[in-house]
């Protein structure tokens, strides 16, 4: 079903251009359809409301688009979609390129222009991150869009390997087992945070994004931050998967097979009720 429209001749302006090769088609079916399985796994569908898609101009986010784009064209993403820019003020910062990038295609979108980079420059001590003042001043403002255009959900570009990395970042420094969720409620509890491409590999993206040409954006803020935790972390699965191919998929199944009982956490299960036959009823695993 996700190809017939295009052996049809009818195409989404967004896709105009795309390589006419079979490689590529099972690379853009396989991402569409990971995509619908997120969206419904995790439930993240309700008919009629209005999603902001955040656009930073990365590889990631252009696919994010691009696969919801084509489940909204072919009838089963029944939500309207507005794409958004949030312009953080960093130097060199290329504002034409998302806005003539989104009009050319047809896109509904808003392009915000806050100057959060001088902030995070002026707050953050020397030699420290800004991830996370960075993402937090980016979250108020989307979540502010969100509500002014009458959106049900800020909807993000993390991927699978976002997932794995926030997941082993929290092991090893946070002492947590805990990951980014696919769908999350926000602290008011009037705006939902999507992540569509949670069953998207990163590489998958990446390939898109060449395949496709897309404009892309680099970050100079965080991005050029050296030594930075997550990229320790990504260097580690990038090792893991060369030794063992697969490897990130299998432990990514993991997190979506998690056994309550066979964790050391009182809070998530009770051990108290654990009870031999002799001693009455046996809890199940």
């Amino acid at each position: 079903m996700l190809d017939d429209l295009d052996d049809a001749g009818e195409i989404h302006p967004l896709f105009r251009g795309a390589p006419d090769t079979t490689e590529f088609r099972k690379l853009r079916k396989r991402i569409v359809r990971q995509t619908r399985e997120a969206l419904e796994a995790f439930a993240m569908l309700e008919r009629g409301t209005r999603w902001l898609v955040c656009l930073s101009g990365g590889k990631d986010s252009y696919t994010l688009l691009a696969a919801l784009t084509e489940l909204q064209w072919r009838g089963l993403l029944p939500v309207d979609i507005l794409a958004c820019n949030l312009d953080q003020g960093q130097p060199g910062f290329p504002a034409t390129v998302l806005p003539e990038f989104l009009s050319a295609r047809g896109v509904p979108h808003r392009i915000e222009y806050r100057d959060t980079y001088s902030i995070v420059t002026s707050k953050v001590p020397a030699g420290r991150t800004y991830c996370a003042l960075c993402s937090r001043l980016r979250r108020g403002n989307l979540y502010r869009i969100a509500r002014e255009e009458g959106c049900s959900a800020v909807v993000l570009g993390h991927h699978r390997d976002d997932i794995l990395e926030t997941f082993f970042m929290n092991l090893f420094h946070g002492g947590r087992l805990a990951t980014m969720p696919p769908k999350l409620l926000n602290e008011e509890g009037d705006l939902f945070v999507l992540r569509p491409l949670a069953m998207v590999a990163e590489e998958d993206c990446a390939r898109f994004a060449r395949a496709m040409a897309y404009p892309i954006i680099p970050c100079d803020l965080c991005g050029s931050q050296e030594g930075l935790q997550r990229a320790q972390v990504k260097a580690m699965l990038d090792e893991w998967e060369k030794r063992a191919p697969g490897r990130r998929q299998v432990m990514f199944r993991a997190l979506m097979n998690a056994r309550p009982s066979h964790l050391p956490d009182p809070s998530l299960f009770d051990f108290s009720a654990l009870l031999r036959a002799d001693q009455g009823t046996v809890a199940s695993e």
